[in-house]
């Protein structure tokens, strides 16, 4: 009977033999490889010629590395066992599942109840991670364990989220609408809306792909996977006491940020921005607001309402002008 290794313990030439000499079993309807391709492909056949080592640019093993790399979970099915573990292929490549790498099988089942749940996966299809690849020896193992544990992580964080909660995370993706944080294993979006106290045209003039964020959860669908973040909730709310910063009556200096048909926007400090309405613009009759007023100039302005339970500062240019 052979030992058990840990989860992490590297498979050394005795191991692959061990393994071998124990022998394959199949069923019928899957048939195994031939035993000279097994055995060349680990690369115990003294007595054969071994085939031209394959370069790491050759199709399937590059594909096979990527997906190492990557950390991508296949789904393949069992085509036979021994008492090492599970055969499988993909990619026009065998590869190789080893009992410490099984997430269902105990190590401390005896001979004949480890041998029954092996041949009881023949035939199943699992969820399986690449582990190792050796195109010169035409090794490919793979570890179910290593997908489970990934899975089990995923869901005990998705029950433990709780809205209000601050997570560290690193941008995967940014689009148009907003950018996807992988917050440990989950992956939650921050809608473009929650990205900032300020206006964003677009998440790129705020994220870029691999930045390190700190964002709070906004809402958590666990029947769906789907988690909801916020970027900006993670910072100090810049309104909180603003009606302590501002008064009415008061002359700021704002910038421009956004022209629009009945007014104008400007920001006044980082975080808060206020309405020019079109009757606070100018004295005499224009056309249009941009006839006064463009995005990014720095203007003078009075403010004339204060508002920080509904985020509204109201701002006059003319009252400013006429002072």
């Amino acid at each position: 009977m052979m030992d058990f290794l840990p989860a992490n313990a590297p498979l050394t030439e005795d191991y692959w033999l061990a393994l071998m000499e124990e022998g394959e079993v199949s069923r019928c309807d899957f048939p195994p490889a031939p035993p000279e391709v097994i055995w060349r492909g680990l690369g115990l056949d003294s007595d054969a010629s071994p085939p031209p080592a394959p370069s790491p640019e050759d199709d399937g093993w590059a594909v096979a590395f990527r997906a190492m790399e990557e950390c991508t979970v296949l789904t393949l099915p069992v085509l036979g066992y021994n008492r090492g573990g599970l055969l499988v292929e993909w990619n026009g490549h065998q590869g190789f599942v080893p009992v410490s790498h099984l997430a269902h099988i105990s190590p401390y089942l005896d001979e004949r109840e480890r041998e029954e749940l092996l041949r009881a996966h023949v035939g199943r299809r699992l969820h399986l991670r690449v582990i190792e690849v050796d195109p010169e020896r035409q090794r490919l193992v793979l570890s179910e364990r290593a997908t489970y544990s990934e899975e089990q992580h995923r869901k005990a964080l998705l029950e433990r989220l709780q809205p209000g909660d601050i997570c560290a995370g690193r941008v995967t993706n940014i689009c148009s609408f907003g950018a996807f944080v992988d917050i440990g294993g989950l992956e939650g979006l921050i809608h473009i809306s929650e990205l900032c106290w300020n206006r964003v045209n677009h998440p790129a003039q705020v994220l870029q792909p691999g930045q390190e964020v700190r964002v709070a959860v906004l809402n958590v669908d666990r029947e769906r996977g789907r988690i909801g973040l916020s970027l900006k909730r993670a910072q100090p709310d810049p309104w909180r006491a603003v009606e302590e910063r501002y008064q009415v009556g008061q002359i700021v200096q704002g910038t421009i940020t956004h022209v629009v048909d009945f007014g104008a926007f400007a920001q006044v400090e980082d975080g808060v921005e206020g309405l020019i309405h079109l009757s606070e613009l100018a004295e005499g009759q224009f056309l249009h607001p941009r006839n006064v007023v463009q995005e990014g100039m720095t203007v003078r302005l009075k403010i004339i309402h204060v508002d920080a339970a509904q985020r509204r500062l109201g701002l006059s240019l003319r009252q400013a002008t006429e002072l």
